[in-house]
């Protein structure tokens, strides 16, 4: 069973985002304050959940949670400001989309950029300690997961129903085959040959 809180006594929310590493579309990020007393075996980082469990959790986590939100930073703002402002920003927008406003945040990773006042603490790998981390990977991955899927019926070719936009050899196979597509992300190097020839 993954932690409950950072502090008792305040109301803290965790956050996550999915989709850096991808190659394509957004990248998403979720915010999520549960009840100090809330607990569910279940939940934990969403990398490690089966598909089935990440979807029926989504639902328990919504109904249980305080508050929740899911934001995104668009393809656009990702080549602008690069991956990780993105993500920064991705996260700001679910914080601010809560309906209940945290006394702290709970961020996943080592670093976090933000012009919120809300204190936060970096947590490394806190989707697999904090249980508003981890709620908040899952609301995310879910998302993602489900976007993604929407756009591989709309840019067939590059199995992202699959793959969700990674790197996979189905998703390169598919852009040497296709080119790339309008959610691609420019500023990626999408092939290993593009890598190679930068060193």
């Amino acid at each position: 069973m993954l932690l409950p809180y950072l502090e008792s006594n305040r109301l803290e929310a965790g956050c996550d985002e999915v989709g850096r590493g991808c190659l394509c579309g957004p990248v998403v990020a979720a915010a999520v304050i549960l009840p100090t007393d809330y607990a569910h075996e279940l939940i934990n980082d969403s990398k490690k959940l089966s598909k089935s469990n990440r979807e029926s959790l989504v639902i328990e986590i919504k109904t249980n949670a305080i508050a929740w939100a899911v934001a995104e930073a668009s393809v656009e703002e990702i080549d602008e400001i690069n991956i990780l402002n993105a993500s920064f920003l991705a996260m700001n927008r679910a914080v601010e989309a809560l309906s209940v406003t945290p006394e702290h945040l709970l961020i996943d990773g080592n670093r976090f950029k933000t012009k919120n006042s809300t204190p936060h603490s970096c947590i490394i790998k806190g989707d697999g300690k904090y249980a508003s981390i981890a709620a908040a990977s899952i609301l995310a991955k879910v998302y993602r997961d489900d976007l993604m899927c929407a756009y591989s019926e709309k840019y067939p070719g590059y199995a992202w129903e699959r793959n969700a936009g990674y790197p996979t050899l189905a998703h390169r196979e598919g852009i040497r085959k296709l080119g790339l597509t309008p959610i691609h992300r420019k500023s990626f190097k999408h092939l290993p040959e593009q890598i190679k020839l930068n060193f």
